[in-house]
């Protein structure tokens, strides 16, 4: 959900030409999903897109339904020069931490594009890397390349997600994704923890923990 205390906004090419006007014309846009979530991945998307300077309909995820997400994920591989997603699950996560593990997440996705990207973008993730990067608050709502990334990694994960409810049954996974929802909550109280749970978040730390002493 948007923040209604910030001003509306809409992706243009802005950042993405901050670039170009270097001679970096190949931008991949990255971006996350999941790095809140109790359970399952946090999940990196990064998207080349061609540097037309047309006018595209990407968007940052949160401010779209999931139809229109899942329509929207479909042109970006349509017109994508490059996509990849990567995943980094809670063993990752553990042994990392959330950030460390997003940023290892993000390394994958950038090495598997082909063509390599020249230049990045992403949405205050200051990624570690000799790339030339430009990392914005609320890039995601402001570069078409980053709200790209966003789609695809929301619409990844959520599916993912979805699967993983079947998996594991009872814990509501299809409906609120692994986040801290009230119906998630009970879950743990009644069901315990499961594998692909992040036992270093502390409400899941807690469940384990009124599991052990009984």
């Amino acid at each position: 959900m948007t923040d209604a205390r910030l001003p509306a906004v809409s992706a243009d090419w802005s950042l993405e030409r901050q670039h170009w006007v270097r001679g970096y014309f190949r931008v991949a846009g990255v971006d996350e999903a999941g790095r809140g979530a109790w359970a399952g991945p946090v999940t990196v998307a990064a998207v080349i897109l061609p540097n037309t300077g047309a006018e595209l309909p990407f968007a940052d995820s949160k401010a779209l339904g999931s139809a229109r997400r899942t329509e929207l994920a479909a042109e970006v591989r349509r017109v994508a020069l490059a996509w990849a997603v990567e995943h980094a699950w809670p063993d990752e996560i553990e042994q990392l931490n959330i950030l460390g593990a997003t940023h290892a997440a993000a390394a994958r996705a950038l090495a598997a594009l082909d063509p390599e990207p020249q230049a990045l973008v992403t949405d205050y993730l200051r990624l570690r890397t000799p790339l030339p990067i430009l990392a914005p608050p609320r890039a995601d709502a402001l570069s078409y390349s980053v709200a790209a990334a966003s789609i695809l990694a929301k619409t990844e994960r959520d599916a993912l997600m979805t699967r993983l409810d079947a998996e594991y049954p009872g814990y509501g996974f299809a409906s609120h994704k692994g986040y801290g929802a009230p119906q998630h909550r009970a879950a743990l109280a009644e069901l315990g923890v499961s594998e692909v749970h992040r036992a270093g978040f502390r409400p899941v730390a807690l469940a384990l923990q009124r599991r052990i002493l009984g």
